[in-house]
């Protein structure tokens, strides 16, 4: 088949006008034209004309090479690219071990899914509860100001995607269409078809439930096997090498390959590798609040006359303002059409996240907007960002009135650095609530100064961005992971033969589609080192 690209249809084309254009590109009858899948559909709704799709389809011709030959440099046709999973090997009959896959979010998921489907049967060790006993108790936060620290928005089954908007975008290079196979195993999971094609795909909270169910029903069918409630606590390291772990019950596995896919938030977890000799460095991450603005202001700003078309759904938006500081500023996790909710998972720490459901029909928009910091802005150490995290986390917990309430302020006090004693138009999102007040000491001054000239900057991009009503609640935290477990080329951990990070816990991801990419291509490097260790006597 041949990969036609750029084609540009109005939003409310006929069926038929797909056809008609690929062939008037290709220069060709339109009877010559065979099947179409169509590979990516992206929307161009700038409000200098008319809302349009544009295409990047899959076309069966006659004769492909000599279409080939006559466009051979159009960049915009190629042939297309073989995107098939391929598997590195297949286990033997015989192993020594079973992999061990520490968390089950989208790195651990996939990493589990590619060892069960290639015949190692994993053991997952998840220190949180099933995904349906996991949302009951993140609605007790939520409802009732009830904290699990082991089951909440950012542990159990599915990691901290669960409650998210379930984007499924990214922009890393993916020279093996690992991303395809994530977007594949979701849709069989129960996700719309649609991801595997549109610009921006993305699945909502509520499907994403049933979804990770279904993979590990397949793990678990396959031969692996999935334990809830089972936090790892201690490494067993001998002369260099992993050979198994301790769980909080006192129950030791043995193990020699070890996928460390702990998510962004496991920080006593990151604490125990560093007391083992894990090798971790400080990384760069993000910290600031979530805005929250009315949907239809954000429609209006990005579609024009266009806004409320059903065919074009909620808008979003992507920011960035580098500021005179020498700070960037810029959007994060833009929510459209969702809400703000409380994700913490320590007690008394309040941390917001977005999440929205596939339908993004609530009244708000939100995103964080939050500041960039490196190593620099916390010295001390590998833990040293965990510790500051901690601090600006309790802090907005006091700020909120120590009931999990999250501070929050309107944007025009906001920037006139006055407290605010009511709202406006926009009404906070947010629960178990949100508790007014001045959030000018909620985060250092230097990103306290650097908000503040981005909001007007973000204005000129989008009209009304600043709108003295928008609603600021804090505080964003966890962007990413404070660290990185150091690992090479291959995957394994630097100094511990056998302990393989993965995801962003680890710092190799960002992101669901990206952590579960991670997340395969962590197993693969398992599945050689396996093979590589030949069969074993007996059975594993």
């Amino acid at each position: 088949m041949l990969r036609v690209s750029e084609i540009r249809l109005p939003i409310d084309h006929p069926p038929t006008a797909l056809a008609d254009a690929v062939a008037a590109r290709l220069g060709i009858a339109a009877g010559a034209v065979g099947e179409i899948r169509v590979f990516r559909r992206s929307c161009d709704a700038r409000r200098t004309g008319a809302p349009s799709f544009i295409y990047s389809v899959d076309v069966a011709v006659a004769d492909e090479a000599a279409l080939l030959e006559r466009f051979a440099d159009d960049p915009q046709l190629q042939a297309t690219p073989d995107m098939r999973y391929r598997f590195v090997g297949r286990a033997p009959a015989q192993l020594a071990t079973r992999p061990i896959v520490v968390g089950f979010g989208p790195a651990g998921i996939f990493a589990a899914l590619i060892l069960a489907q290639s015949g190692f049967r994993p053991i997952v060790l998840e220190r949180g509860k099933a995904v349906r006993e996991r949302t009951q108790d993140t609605w007790g936060l939520w409802r009732k100001r009830v904290l699990d620290p082991e089951s909440n928005v950012q542990f159990g089954e599915g990691g901290a995607g669960t409650f998210s908007d379930g984007k499924l975008y990214s922009q890393i290079r993916d020279p093996k269409h690992y991303g395809r196979k994530v977007l594949e195993e979701f849709v069989k999971a129960g996700a719309p078809a649609e991801i595997l094609y549109v610009g921006k795909p993305h699945i909502g909270t509520f499907r994403l439930v049933g979804m990770v169910e279904q993979i590990r029903h397949e793990i678990e069918r396959l031969g692996g096997e999935v334990r809830f409630q089972q936090r790892v606590t201690g490494l067993h390291i001998e002369r260099g090498r992993v050979r198994g772990v301790t769980l909080a019950s006192g129950e030791e596995l043995c193990g020699e390959a070890v996928i460390l896919a702990l998510g962004h938030s496991a920080r006593d977890t990151f604490e125990m590798l560093h007391r083992a000799g894990v090798c971790l460095e400080a990384k760069p991450f993000s910290i600031g609040f979530r805005i929250e603005h009315p949907q239809s202001l954000i429609d209006r700003a990005r579609f024009g006359p266009h806004a409320g078309n059903p065919l074009l759904g909620a808008a979003d938006y992507k920011l960035v303002h580098h500021c005179r500081n020498g700070r960037s500023v810029y959007s994060f996790c833009m929510c459209p059409g969702g809400t703000v909710v409380a994700a913490t998972s320590e007690p008394q720490r309040v941390v917001t996240n977005g999440m929205s459901q596939y339908s993004r029909n609530e009244r708000n928009a939100n995103a964080g907007i939050v500041v960039g910091i490196t190593p620099l802005d916390y010295p001390g150490g590998p833990l040293a960002g965990v510790e500051l995290q901690r601090q600006l986390e309790t802090r907005a917990f006091e700020l909120g009135g120590g009931t999990y309430e999250a501070p929050g302020q309107l944007v025009g006090d906001f920037l006139a650095d006055r407290p605010s004693t009511r709202l406006g138009r926009v009404l906070p999102s947010y629960q178990p609530g949100v508790r007014l007040t001045n959030l000018a000491g909620a985060l250092p001054d230097y990103a306290i100064a650097a908000i503040r000239e981005a909001l007007p900057a973000f204005d000129r991009q989008i009209r009304g961005f600043a709108m003295p009503d928008a609603v600021l609640t804090g505080v964003e935290t966890r962007t990413s992971s404070p660290l990185r477990i150091t690992r090479g080329d291959d995957c394994e951990s630097v100094n511990i033969t056998g302990l393989y990070p993965a995801g962003e816990g680890a710092g190799y991801a960002g992101g669901i589609l990206s952590a579960a990419v991670d997340g395969i291509r962590v197993a693969e490097a398992v599945t050689r080192a396996l093979l590589a260790a030949g069969p074993a006597d007996r059975p594993g």
